[in-house]
């Protein structure tokens, strides 16, 4: 049974950086790919970075690319989301997904 754990997020000026971790417990040998989405407050959960495991490929949204970088690291079954340049709009819970398995957020707030 797969399971994720979230962690570094806090509260930040506009501008700042963070960097958030989800560590991966259980049966990893099979995947394929893990994701961070947010939900911001009064909003829809949105999609925000994929990695594939196993190649390293990425894909972002829109709207954070070029100012964060999604990363994982096979050997410490961890994934990272480096957010840099941060924006008010970025404020957010964010969370790691992988299939259907998702991880409890992490709260990023960016002040302005």
């Amino acid at each position: 049974q797969v399971q994720l754990v979230e962690s570094g997020g806090g509260l930040v000026q506009a501008g700042g950086s963070l960097r958030l971790s989800c560590a991966v417990s259980g049966r990893t040998f099979s995947t394929k790919a893990m994701n961070w989405f947010r939900q911001g407050p009064g909003k829809e959960r949105e999609f925000v970075a994929q990695i594939t495991w196993t190649g390293g490929s990425t894909y972002y949204d829109d709207s954070v690319k070029g100012r964060f970088t999604i990363s994982r690291d096979t050997a410490k079954n961890t994934m990272y989301l480096q957010m840099n340049n941060l924006k008010p709009e970025d404020t957010a819970v964010y969370y790691c997904n992988l299939e259907n398995v998702w991880g409890q957020g992490t709260q990023v707030t960016v002040s302005s």
